[in-house]
């Protein structure tokens, strides 16, 4: 096969979650409905806190944040998926392929970056809590997701850089249902190792400093409830954290399985099904997550809905 790395003509195939044409048509209902549970569920949570005044808190910004984030990473990969699986036609060109890895990196380490920061103003609210808005002002906490954001650029830039100087074979075949970096990787032509050396030390340095923060947030917030003397009071400051803490324990669970399943069975298949947790469901689970667990947001949620119906 003719190897082209820089045009867009080239293509690839996604081999997606299965090739048997009779479980395509129930993979697309299942895809397309997690897809607008997700967008749906993130946007109402998005309109809440940017509608009612109550939810004007660090906490909350940072929620809409991962909100809008959440909507972003499943309409990089699903909308893709759908259209390959309707038009029954798995091709996807060099371009489309660069831009999906690209986007899908960028804002899969913006939920890691905006879980760790969430973990820091939970740390900060209850273990400080009288200089709770001294400390987690407006400008800090936009210098955080504008921090966060920059870093996310540039390492997803760079990953692009380094991949235009591989080779792919036109009509290489992806067996996954989206262009993920590490299954690029492996099917590149050419020597990769300068690719995967900045891969492992970006996952490790981007893994590392922000589960030792979430770590390190929550040692401290245990600590502190451990010592407060009302039950009322520890219950209380533990609901705060309860969303954060399932939502964590999802994304990092799910990426940890893929991780897991990858390294254990070396199997392609396998990986693909493990990363549709982490992909898809996650970004669909955080909304219903956060408003059943939460009241502020479930009031929000019924006074927006409220006005919406009857409004003119």
């Amino acid at each position: 096969m003719e190897a082209d790395n820089h045009t867009g003509t080239s293509q690839f195939l996604l081999l997606g979650l299965s090739g048997d044409p009779v479980l395509q048509p129930l993979c697309f209902g299942l895809f397309l409905s997690m897809y607008l549970a997700s967008v749906l569920g993130n946007l109402l949570i998005i309109l809440a806190v940017s509608s009612d005044s109550h939810l004007h808190t660090p906490m909350y910004f940072f929620l809409s944040n991962l909100s809008f984030v959440d909507i972003c990473l499943t309409s990089t990969t699903v909308p893709k998926m759908l259209v390959n699986i309707q038009a029954k036609n798995q091709g996807i060109s060099y371009v489309e392929c660069l831009t999906q890895v690209y986007f899908f990196n960028m804002f899969l380490g913006m939920d890691n970056f905006l879980l760790t920061v969430m973990a820091y103003d939970r740390f900060v609210a209850i273990c400080h809590p009288l200089n709770y808005t001294v400390i987690m002002n407006p400008q800090l906490c936009g210098l955080l997701v504008l921090i966060s954001w920059i870093i996310m650029f540039w390492v997803s830039l760079i990953h692009i850089l380094l991949m235009k100087q591989l080779t792919f074979s036109t009509g290489t075949e992806i067996p996954h249902f989206f262009c993920e970096l590490t299954e690029m990787l492996k099917v590149a032509n050419s020597d990769s190792l300068i690719n995967n050396i900045f891969l492992y030390v970006v996952t490790a340095l981007l893994g590392v400093f922000p589960v030792s923060g979430i770590l390190f947030s929550y040692f401290h917030i245990v600590s502190t409830l451990l010592r407060m003397s009302s039950s009322v009071s520890r219950y209380k400051a533990f609901s705060t954290c309860g969303s954060h803490l399932c939502v964590v324990s999802l994304f990092y669970g799910t990426g940890f399985a893929v991780h897991l399943s990858s390294a254990v069975t070396h199997s392609s298949k396998s990986s693909t099904i493990a990363s549709v947790m982490y992909t898809v469901v996650t970004p669909m689970l955080n909304p219903f997550i956060y408003s059943l667990r939460n009241k502020d947001v479930n009031g929000a949620l019924g006074r927006l809905l409220s006005r919406t119906a009857f409004s003119p």
